[in-house]
C-alpha cells in the first residue's frame, strides 16, 4: 500500500487519470461480454448488465492497482514527451 500512495504522490493526477482509464476499460468490457452473453452465476447476476459489471469490476481492483502502478510511470512518460511541465 506504501508503494501505491507514493505512487500517487510522485505522479499526482497522472496516475488517478491511469486507474480511472483502466477502471472504465474493465467496466465497459465486463457490461459488453455480460450483455452479449457471458452467464454470471450469482446475485449479481440477476442485477442487471452494469450491477453485474461493476460488481466483476471490484473483484478485479487488486488486479488494476498493479497495472496501474505498472503503467502510469509509461503514460507519464508519454504525457511530458507530449505536454512539458510547466514552471513551478
Amino acid at each position: 500500500m506504501e508503494k501505491v500512495k507514493k505512487l500517487f504522490a510522485d505522479y499526482g493526477s497522472i496516475a488517478v487519470g491511469t486507474y480511472l482509464a483502466i477502471f472504465a476499460v474493465v467496466l465497459a468490457g465486463f457490461a459488453v461480454a455480460i450483455a452479449s452473453g457471458f452467464h454470471v452465476h450469482s446475485a449479481a447476476g440477476s442485477a442487471g448488465v452494469l450491477g453485474a459489471a461493476w460488481v466483476a469490476t471490484k473483484v478485479t481492483q487488486p488486479i488494476r492497482i498493479v497495472a496501474t502502478a505498472a503503467l502510469t510511470p509509461f503514460v507519464a512518460r508519454l504525457w511530458w514527451r507530449f505536454r512539458p511541465r510547466s514552471p513551478r
